[in-house]
């Protein structure tokens, strides 16, 4: 796993999105691909790949666009975590499980209906 250097934290939100456009024009460069190229890629205009890479307005669509043109998808993998089960989530889930088990019947008397008197007729 790589770490970063750059402590996100710190930026403004423009300042943010002003380095996101130069790591992405970093890895486009690692890539030796042009901006045009990574336009046609992405199916994108070329000045959407400029704006992008100098940190002007793009829609999240837009950069994962790009990052799939660049082949730099795993990037997205910093977004997902598997959640992890915590103590009482396990006794929940254990509880449930246990509540849809099978219940056997239990056995039931039958019931003596006492018989009919005989008629007097």
């Amino acid at each position: 796993m790589v770490t970063s250097n750059i402590n996100w934290r710190a930026l403004s939100d423009t300042q943010a999105v002003e380095r996101l456009g130069t790591e992405l024009r970093r890895m486009r460069l690692e890539r030796n691909l042009s901006q045009a190229e990574v336009a046609t890629r992405a199916g994108l205009d070329r000045t959407t790949v400029v704006k992008l890479e100098a940190g002007r307005a793009a829609t999240l669509l837009t950069v994962v666009q790009v990052l799939r043109a660049i082949g730099r998808l795993e990037v997205l993998d910093g977004f997902h975590e598997e959640p992890r089960i915590t103590p009482m989530m396990a006794l929940e889930q254990e509880t449930k499980y246990l509540a849809k088990q099978r219940k056997r019947a239990s056995r039931h008397k039958p019931t003596i209906v006492p018989p009919k008197p005989k008629s007097t007729w």
